[in-house]
């Protein structure tokens, strides 16, 4: 049975910490990724938000290029590439679509779409293209595209998400447990729409 995932990047395909080594080196501080208790990073520096907003603006491309894929997330998707359709939806600039593609091959991560929205409201993109489960390491964003979609979302857990999720938004660990959720939940859809077409 093909179906439409829908990908976050920064966070998901990628390892949450990349970003923390950067940050140290350019603000001269030492950050602990286990002590990054909220998405926006702001807090955490000891410059003003519009000199971090600069910085992150202008190292971007560095950032992603450097950025090490997570944990077991190369062999899961390509495990997936040829039964599913892998449409990647991030929040980066559409101005760093050729950094991302470029570090998907150096990867070697298969994508059949590419959507940088420059935002991190989804749903509408989600809805557009007509995507059947989500993956997703920030919180809001989790939550709104589980109950504006309906769709379950997997959600990767950090430091950074830890408020309550409702039924419906699955907190794993890893790549490992976000596979063997899937592959449960592909079985009941299997099992639902064969139940269906003896109805029919």
């Amino acid at each position: 049975m093909r179906k439409r995932f829908g990908i976050d990047i920064d966070g998901t395909v990628t390892c949450p910490k990349s970003i923390i080594p950067f940050i140290n080196k350019a603000f001269n501080m030492n950050i602990r990724y286990e002590d990054v208790n909220q998405y926006e990073l702001t807090p955490f520096v000891n410059v003003s938000e519009e000199v971090f907003a600069n910085w992150f603006f202008e190292n971007e491309p560095i950032i992603y290029e450097g950025s090490a894929p997570a944990k077991g997330v190369v062999n899961i998707l390509n495990k997936w590439k040829n039964k599913h359709e892998l449409f990647f939806i991030s929040a980066r600039g559409n101005h760093l679509l050729d950094v991302t593609e470029k570090w998907f091959a150096a990867n070697g991560i298969t994508f059949h779409h590419i959507e940088l929205i420059g935002s991190h409201d989804k749903v509408e993109t989600v809805k557009k293209y007509g995507v059947e489960i989500f993956f997703e390491d920030k919180h809001d964003n989790a939550v709104n595209i589980h109950e504006e979609c309906q769709i379950p979302v997997i959600l990767f857990d950090t430091p950074y998400n830890q408020e309550p999720i409702p039924n419906g938004v699955i907190r794993v660990n890893n790549w490992r447990e976000a596979n063997s959720w899937v592959e449960k939940w592909l079985k009941q859809q299997e099992k639902t729409r064969e139940v269906i077409s003896t109805f029919k």
